[in-house]
């Protein structure tokens, strides 16, 4: 095997970071630093120099071993700091919640990148947070010097990047006895902000630069993670334990594929993207949560619920522009209900339209006098005891007798 002279950084040895991006920048020509808090992580990727990814598909798997890996503990501020002024590409895949707290680190490295005269670095920012790239600027910002500041400006690129690919909580007998197995969908397109890129693009595989970005981010935050929400809560209603089995319900998958095309119709709108194109991404994506051998659960996907019913999140940030372009939410409210129920029932709180008001408003200062009627009216039939079909039927009526104007 060839030495790779390139090196990348990969901040977060996770299930994204090694299932994903870690694995496509190996299979790019670089070789691979991951830094991780996680010692026994740590320490077995050091020992190796590898380790396995599994692509399920529906009746079968592919194992792939991603070669040309080590590892650095996240707590070796110097040892981290050395690692990112050397790199050639970087990126995060630490969780919008961790990113704050890595910033120190990367901040340190930046630091010795400035005094070595070091080339421009771009950092692929692959997170569920919206303005990623803005939040870590300034977070990065607060351990800088006013000159340190302008260099990382001029020379660090803060690159979005869209992550598609599914990967489940890894049980033991995905594992087989090696922790560092990852098992994942086939899908591995990594669409990237392009304007945001400094100096030469990195060459790294299935990295799709895209601009505006802000499209594709929208897209996989109010078409994808939304439809999935909404298969979860409707699949959690249901007592259904895979998100498998969710989508195979015929009510619950005609609820998804509708809400999927309400905010299918307002990124048009507002963006101008044929619309066939998405479409084709919807059905694609349907397709990808049948994939029963991931084993993705209802649970893992519509956990978190405060913060996916915050204000800009997946399913209210999805409603706001399907407002914002004219366009009746009646399916993607339905989700909303849902995700209110499955909030009331986690937290043991009594389920009843004032309490399910007030979480709106606690959660995501959703006061719209046009929505929050709607969202209570199948809040009342989920409390109620409705099928799948009733809540169809609503949504059906709700679209059907909606004046609803653009405001």
């Amino acid at each position: 095997m060839l030495f790779k002279t390139k090196r990348a950084v990969m901040y977060g040895a996770g299930n994204i970071g090694r299932g994903f991006i870690g694995m496509l920048l190996s299979q790019s020509g670089y070789r691979v630093t991951m830094i991780d808090v996680a010692k026994p992580v740590v320490e077995v990727l050091n020992q190796r120099g590898s380790y396995p990814v599994r692509i399920l598909d529906a009746d079968k798997h592919e194992d792939i071993l991603v070669e040309d890996v080590d590892a650095i503990d996240g707590m070796d501020e110097d040892a981290v700091a050395e690692a990112i002024a050397n790199t050639d590409v970087m990126a995060t895949a630490v969780g919008a919640n961790i990113l704050p707290r890595i910033a120190k680190n990367i901040a340190l490295g930046l630091k010795l990148r400035v005094r070595r005269g070091g080339k421009p670095l771009n950092i692929l920012i692959c997170e569920n947070l919206m303005d990623a790239n803005i939040a870590l600027t300034g977070w990065i910002s607060e351990h800088l010097e006013e000159t340190e500041r302008a260099w990382m400006n001029t020379n660090v690129g803060f690159v979005e990047a869209s992550i598609g690919r599914m990967v489940p909580v890894q049980t033991p007998k995905m594992q087989e006895g090696d922790p560092l197995r990852v098992c994942v969908e086939r899908y591995s397109y990594l669409p990237v902000d392009k304007d945001a890129f400094r100096g030469e693009l990195p060459e790294i595989r299935n990295m799709v630069p895209f601009s505006p970005f802000d499209f594709y981010i929208r897209r996989k935050l109010y078409i994808h993670n939304m439809g999935h929400a909404v298969t979860a809560y409707l699949g959690m209603y249901e007592h259904l334990p895979l998100i498998a089995d969710a989508i195979d319900d015929p009510e619950i998958y005609i609820l998804a594929f509708q809400a999927m095309l309400e905010s299918a119709e307002a990124l048009f709108y507002k963006y101008g993207v044929p619309v066939s194109e998405t479409l084709r991404h919807i059905q694609d994506l349907l397709l990808r949560f049948a994939n029963r051998s991931l084993g993705d659960t209802c649970a893992r996907v519509g956990a978190d619920i405060v913060r996916k019913l915050a204000a800009s999140d997946r399913l209210i940030g999805a409603v706001r522009l399907c407002r914002e372009q004219g366009i009746t939410p009646a399916y993607i409210c339905v989700g909303i209900a849902s995700a209110v129920y499955a909030y009331l029932k986690e937290k043991d709180f009594e389920q009843t339209r004032e309490h399910a008001s007030q979480a709106l408003d606690q959660l995501s200062g959703l006061t719209d006098s046009f929505l929050l009627p709607m969202i209570l009216r199948y809040y009342d039939l989920l409390v109620s005891g409705c099928t799948m079909a009733d809540l169809r039927r609503a949504a059906q009526r709700e679209k059907a007798d909606s004046s609803y104007d653009v405001v």
